[in-house]
């Protein structure tokens, strides 16, 4: 039976605000997060502090002399009117496998939190499935936390834009010109960060049994729901999607005090 999940994760500060411009990014874990927190590194005035990577919430914190916070999913909620949210999101599969191999077969050592939870390195991939399926929400890696669980408070999706991954050269550039309609500074290119999987179709070696599709959808089921619903649950979990994935987008022109 799956664990009852906890009802405070939405609390936890998964959301950079800055505090000059009108803007907000929903981090998420093994989504492009590196590339595009090294992009918004670029609309910071100050140089920031040395001995902090961009990648570490502890930068965004602490390390950018006070021009940015982390903040949690109901303040971001609070000023979606006055501030562009944005965010983006991956297949839930695709990330699954992403941070089996990144964190449980890639490196030496698996993580703090990974361990805590029970996995270990190079365990089965149907058995990390199982340890994953079990856990609450307040006791999973933040790599495998759902992406709802990240987005969402109380049932409402907190960013007013969310892109996809499967479809990154194109809703990047959707976010450039909604950045330049909200009168933002200029992001630029998306950097490439930390990419290791060459492609997002090598997905049936891992999900090749009724059971594994079965345990990942009982664990991230509302992420297919909200985030991929005109997709088949077959291609989603084999990664070749019939078609690009739809930018998802509440706010179309800028809002509020802005417009």
């Amino acid at each position: 039976m799956m664990a009852a999940r906890t009802s405070d994760s939405g609390l936890a500060e998964h959301f950079i605000q800055f505090e000059r411009i009108p803007l907000i990014y929903g981090r998420v874990p093994k989504v492009a997060n590196s590339s595009v927190k090294a992009a918004l590194t670029r609309l910071l005035e100050q140089p920031p502090e040395e001995g902090l990577r961009s990648t570490a919430d502890a930068f965004w914190r602490r390390g950018t002399h006070g021009e940015t916070c982390m903040i949690d999913a109901q303040t971001a909620l609070l000023q979606r009117a006055t501030h562009l949210i944005f965010s983006f999101v991956r297949n839930p599969f695709d990330r699954l496998v992403s941070a089996y191999n990144n964190k449980l077969v890639e490196i030496a050592s698996v993580p703090g939190a990974m361990e805590r939870m029970g996995l270990e390195r190079n365990m089965p991939f149907e058995h990390f499935l199982e340890v994953v399926a079990g856990t609450d929400d307040a006791d999973l890696d933040v790599h495998l936390l759902p992406q709802s669980t990240i987005l969402c408070i109380d049932g409402v999706i907190v960013p007013s834009f969310i892109g996809k991954l499967e479809a990154m050269p194109e809703h990047w550039q959707v976010l450039r010109r909604r950045m330049r309609q909200w009168g933002l500074p200029a992001l630029g290119r998306l950097p490439s960060k930390n990419v290791r999987r060459g492609s997002d179709t090598d997905l049936q070696p891992y999900f090749n049994t009724p059971r594994t599709i079965e345990l990942a959808l009982e664990r991230y089921r509302l992420d297919v729901e909200l985030f991929y619903p005109d997709q088949p649950i077959e291609q989603l979990a084999t990664g070749n999607l019939d078609h690009a994935p739809a930018l998802w987008e509440r706010f179309p022109e800028p809002v509020g005090s802005l417009a």
